[in-house]
């Protein structure tokens, strides 16, 4: 009984199975957490699921490298994820032509600006070339991020690490400021949380409303859209 229990450790240990497994028990569980505090939005459950998988992998010796390696298996799905972000764009294309004038003012200018006050407070406090390229699509959603951040000599891990912290942080302060500035317009609120908020973000704009998480959709896919083909030939200036 006991071989059969360390053969069959071994195999879940030597190949993706046991990172995979960690990796969905992590995310079921934190989206249980997340229900039962009653849905607090400083604590997503991307970010609840982290915190629960980094604190597995370092207390059980497994070890990043071994967990990572066996995690490419889900890495791989990002590439169709990238894709599929056509779909959400697609769909709201009735918005995109209704609200053309104001996307078109409104986007390049934040997007620009979400990456610009990264990259300047980063250069203020003397971050190296590979942080600063990594934190420079820290706004946009995380199949598209994890390729600029290659294209731009980055590390993928810091990238994610900025996007986990900007999701979180843009959802928070985007509830703020719409209480604050009393804006009411489902619409904006959402573009803005899927443009500074990404996926995360987006999450957010779906408890709001339907229309909300439209409008994050879009911003996200704009975001993405738009980042993906300026900041490679922006960043070196």
């Amino acid at each position: 009984m006991n071989n059969a229990f360390a053969e069959l450790l071994s195999v879940w240990t030597a190949g993706p199975m046991l990172s995979i497994a960690l990796t969905l028990a992590a995310f079921l569980l934190a989206n249980w957490l997340f229900a039962r505090f009653r849905r607090p939005l400083w604590m997503p459950p991307v970010l609840i699921a982290a915190l629960l998988l980094a604190a597995v992998v370092a207390l059980s010796g497994i070890g990043f490298e071994e967990y990572e390696q066996g995690a490419r298996w889900l890495t791989v799905l990002l590439g169709p994820a990238t894709v599929a972000l056509g779909v959400p764009l697609y769909q709201q294309m009735h918005h995109i032509r209704a609200l053309w004038k104001p996307i078109l003012v409104t986007l390049p200018l934040a997007a620009t600006l979400a990456a610009v006050y990264a990259l300047g407070i980063a250069w203020l406090m003397g971050a190296s070339p590979l942080v600063l390229s990594s934190l420079a699509p820290k706004s946009v959603t995380a199949p598209i991020a994890m390729g600029i951040a290659e294209q731009l000599g980055g590390s993928v891990s810091l990238t994610l690490g900025g996007l986990l912290i900007t999701g979180v942080l843009a959802s928070v302060f985007v509830d703020w400021c719409v209480r604050w500035l009393n804006i009411k317009d489902d619409r904006i609120i959402g573009f803005a949380l899927g443009l500074n908020g990404h996926a995360i973000g987006t999450a957010r704009a779906f408890e709001i409303s339907p229309t909300a998480g439209a409008f994050s959709s879009l911003g996200m896919g704009l975001t993405g859209v738009f980042t993906a083909l300026f900041l490679p030939f922006t960043f070196p200036f």
